[in-house]
C-alpha cells in the first residue's frame, strides 16, 4: 500500500503544483485583457501618452492649401449642400456679414454648421490653422 501511495502522491503533487502556476497566469492574463484599450482625453487638458501620438501624426502645422485639399476642397470647390465656393467673395463676404464677420465664420467652422461636421473633418487642425484656411479660401482679413 505504501508504494501506491507513493505513485499516486507523486502526480497529485504534479497537479497541485501546475495548478497554483496555472491559476497565477491565469490571473495576470484576465487581467492583462481587462486593461483598458484606450483613454478619452479632453482638448486643452493634459493627457498622459499622448505626446506619441501627437508626434506619430505628424504634429506639425499645416498649411491652408494642405487643409483645403484633405479636408475642405471636397465641398468648398464644387459648392456641395449650399457650401460657398472657394474664392466666391460675394457668397463668403454675405455669410461673415450674417455670422460677425472672420471670427464668426470660425466659430461656426469649429462647430460644425448645416452638413458639414465640426472642423470640417480636421478635427486635428487648430483654430488658428482654421483661420487661415477660411481666410484663404473667403478672401475675408
Amino acid at each position: 500500500m505504501n508504494l501506491i501511495n507513493k505513485i499516486l502522491a507523486a502526480p497529485a503533487v504534479a497537479l497541485a503544483l501546475w495548478a497554483v502556476s496555472a491559476q497565477a497566469t491565469t490571473t495576470d492574463d484576465i487581467a492583462k485583457r481587462l486593461e483598458p484599450v484606450g483613454q478619452v482625453c479632453v482638448q486643452g487638458k493634459e493627457c498622459a501618452g499622448m505626446e506619441v501620438a501627437a508626434s506619430a501624426a505628424g504634429g506639425g502645422a499645416k498649411t491652408p492649401d494642405d487643409i483645403i485639399a484633405g479636408h475642405c476642397g471636397a465641398c468648398h470647390s464644387t459648392g456641395v449642400l449650399g457650401a460657398p465656393k472657394i474664392g466666391d467673395a460675394a457668397d463668403w463676404g454675405k455669410r461673415g456679414k450674417e455670422q460677425g464677420g472672420l471670427d464668426g465664420l470660425l466659430a461656426k467652422a469649429i462647430t460644425g454648421i448645416n452638413a458639414m461636421p465640426p472642423k470640417g473633418t480636421c478635427s486635428d487642425c487648430s483654430d488658428a490653422e482654421l483661420k487661415a484656411t477660411i481666410s484663404k479660401m473667403s478672401g475675408l482679413k
